[in-house]
């Protein structure tokens, strides 16, 4: 509502009288809309490559399947959170 007031020519002046919030408040508001989305670059990891390594290798750790991935340890276990797969638990 302020801000189509706002886009249709009224002054942040008038605005912050007749709904009593700061200029910076409204200029917050404003900035925050017009912000461009980013989008993520995609995945170094494959996932279907990942789960083919998880078949082959069940039991291995992290830094074992990074070193065959070429990256680091946390990045494995970012990959195999995103696909679903957790450590085993104890019964």
């Amino acid at each position: 509502m302020i801000l189509n007031k706002l886009a249709s020519g009224h002054s942040y002046r008038k605005l912050v009288e007749e709904y009593r919030l700061s200029a910076t408040t409204i200029q917050r508001w404003k900035k925050s809309i017009e912000r461009k989305k980013y989008e993520r670059k995609p995945a170094k990891i494959d996932n279907e490559a990942l789960m083919a390594d998880v078949q082959a290798y069940p039991d291995d750790y992290c830094y074992e399947r990074a070193r065959r991935f070429n990256c680091s340890d946390r990045a494995i276990a970012i990959a195999l959170k995103r696909v679903g797969i957790t450590r085993k638990k104890r019964p």
